[in-house]
């Protein structure tokens, strides 16, 4: 049962601590007849001091109860029971207690109050009084019993995807497993299996997803916001029109290097397959993705195969590899409890429980535990993820300092954090890099359009997903209320127009695909982060390359560049202090633009014209 237990601040706290001083006591003596009455002035109201005050009870309280929350919600990704709620009861009320504190009705007036007065505080006083208002709006306890039920079912359904048992050939199967068969599998039918296993859990997601859409667009409706989508566009200082509006900016600018591959897809895949009929769009089954959002697996480049070289190595070398990269550009060794309460390895054979399957970075207590939640095998994806997921690490240890009050640690926007992680895993795997490393021979002739297709077929592809399907999808789901009857066929809808991409058999609303998506239920209406995220990480890069390495973007080394470590730490130390387009602006000369991105793979464009010569184009 929910308890309001916080008290949260003193209700002379609360109540503002300038108050104007008592009046005197009365004089037995009358005042000469021709004496003014005796007043007694007012003592102004020290505006900054009160948000100081404020803010220092109110961030210590924040973080203590973060740190539950977080704990919590560890053990739950962590330690999954079939039928065992312990977990999921002790998440909710961690969740709840945090809940209640961020959205009290008294520290929603006082953050109120305050920001009236924000001309006469300090611009990281209002920085954090915004933050905290929205993240009040994310649980407003005036609707609170809205907000409990919310804490609710986000649990339970977080306990539904990760506890699901998937089946591959009558056998419990990982969705690891599932991501091998659509890699490696040659064979249609055997691909048409796994993909549809893969999406076998949607259906138990509906009720739930449905439920949290309701109870997520009433929670931030009771503090104004129109719906969820509007409130989490409003953490870049944008609308929710303006937001789509940039994405899909950005989804027309890289609209024509994805036609070519697209394309150039269509008839590869179908000669793989051993199909005389090209399709107009891709079969989902097809692709080595189980939402066609990379497709980089179609294109090996010789010489640059590191699989077998990192079977050898194991999967703990990666990520101690991934540290030693970090500390090459002049950052610290992890902390102890990294190793310590990190969950970096798949389950052993025979677990009695399971745990969440995709990889996250977690900063436990906005202090010094930081950990990774990774299923780590010693193959290239993996080497990637561990540095991407090291990146978030390290940027929270490096905001983490005595200049960013705690609630402004995180990224300059969401889409920073994605971007760090996503820069040093492409930085890692760049040839120059890699042969720094051994991994591959230097003297090996590789093939660069090659590896510049691998590479577009993993960020470029990923564009129309992010910033078209996802987006277009949650967009529509949380402001548009999509019927509860069109949210299979809007996703397809959506594949079609954006991607290219149909279902290999009819998928009708008796599945709902798009909740097989971890995001769409646990990190709702902000996927386009990771679009954005792309294109800053190719704009960071161009300005490493072309500024610091002096090199060629498509062949750089990073490793043991103290210049370039400055400059991410530069980037990375004033967390969520820091406006993010002045930030972008005066790192890298421009404005958020795929600029970058479109000229880092302009070369890629003339081979694959030639390739598409004859072809049939249908995007």
């Amino acid at each position: 049962m929910h308890k309001h237990l916080l008290p949260l601040l003193t209700a002379a706290l609360l109540a503002g601590c300038a108050q104007k001083a008592s009046a005197p006591a009365a004089s037995t003596t009358p005042p000469p007849a021709s004496a003014e009455p005796a007043t007694q002035p007012a003592v102004p109201i020290n505006w900054q001091r009160d948000a100081e005050q404020f803010l220092t009870a109110y961030s210590q309280q924040y973080q203590r109860l973060y740190t539950q929350s977080s704990e919590a919600e560890w053990r739950s990704n962590t330690h999954i029971v079939a039928g065992d709620t312990t977990n999921s009861a002790a998440t909710a009320r961690a969740n709840e207690a945090f809940a209640a504190f961020n959205g009290s009705a008294e520290n929603i007036k006082r953050l109120r109050e305050l920001l009236e007065h924000k001309a006469e505080l300090t611009p990281l006083q209002v920085k954090q009084l915004q933050t905290a208002l929205y993240n009040a709006a994310g649980s407003p306890q005036t609707v609170a019993d809205v907000v409990k039920r919310r804490i609710k079912a986000e649990t339970q359904q977080t306990e539904k995807l990760y506890g699901y048992e998937y089946k591959y050939q009558s056998k419990a199967v990982t969705t690891n497993d599932l991501d091998r068969v659509l890699r490696e599998e040659k064979n249609p039918q055997k691909r048409l299996a796994a993909w549809e296993a893969s999406k076998a859990v949607g259906p138990t997601l509906k009720e739930g997803l449905l439920n949290l859409r309701t109870l997520r667009n009433q929670v931030v409706q009771a503090l104004g916001y129109p719906d969820y989508f509007s409130y989490q566009a409003s953490d870049y200082g944008m609308t929710r029109e303006e937001m789509m509006q940039l994405v899909r900016k950005i989804n027309e600018e890289l609209r024509p290097l994805y036609r070519e591959l697209h394309t150039y897809a269509r008839y590869e895949l179908a000669k793989k397959y051993g199909q005389k009929q090209v399709p107009d769009y891709l079969p989902a089954h097809w692709l080595p993705n189980r939402w066609g959002q990379d497709w980089s697996a179609m294109v090996d480049v010789k010489g640059l195969n590191l699989d077998p070289i990192l079977a050898k190595k194991g999967a703990e070398w990666q990520v101690k590899q991934a540290e030693r990269f970090y500390q090459s550009l002049g950052y610290p060794a992890l902390p102890a409890v990294f190793w310590e309460k990190s969950s970096l390895y798949p389950l052993p054979a025979g677990a009695t429980y399971k745990k969440n399957n995709h990889a996250s970075a977690w900063h436990m207590d906005l202090n010094q535990d930081v950990r990774s939640l990774m299923s780590v095998e010693p193959n290239t994806e993996w080497y990637e993820t561990t540095h991407h997921e090291l990146g978030h690490i390290y940027y929270y240890l490096t905001y983490t300092n005595p200049d960013v009050p705690v609630l402004l640690r995180g990224g300059a926007n969401r889409a920073y954090h994605e971007a760090m992680g996503s820069l040093m895993g492409l930085a890692a795997t760049q040839k120059p890099f890699l042969a720094g490393l051994n991994l591959v021979d230097p003297k090996t002739q590789t093939n660069q359009t090659q590896t510049l297709l691998k590479e577009a077929l993993n960020y470029v592809v990923f564009i129309p997903f992010a910033s078209g399907v996802m987006s277009e999808w949650e967009n529509s789901f949380y402001a548009d209320n999509l019927s509860q009857d069109q949210l299979n066929a809007r996703w397809w809808e959506l594949s079609k127009q954006y991607q290219g991409i149909v279902p290999p058999t009819a998928r009708d609303e008796q599945y709902l695909d798009p909740a097989t998506k971890t995001h769409i239920n646990d990190d709702p209406a902000q996927y386009y982060d990771y679009a954005l995220s792309y294109v800053i990480l190719f704009q960071l890069h161009d300005h490493i390359s072309k500024h610091i390495l002096h090199q060629d973007p498509h062949a750089t080394n990073y490793y043991g560049n103290k210049e370039v470590g400055k400059f991410l730490r530069d980037i990375m130390y004033p967390g969520a202090s820091a406006d993010w387009r002045q930030l972008l602006r005066e790192k890298t000369g421009e404005d958020l633009s795929a600029r970058a991105m479109v000229d880092y793979f302009q070369p890629l464009m003339t081979y694959l014209k030639q390739q598409n010569k004859g072809r049939k184009y249908t995007m």
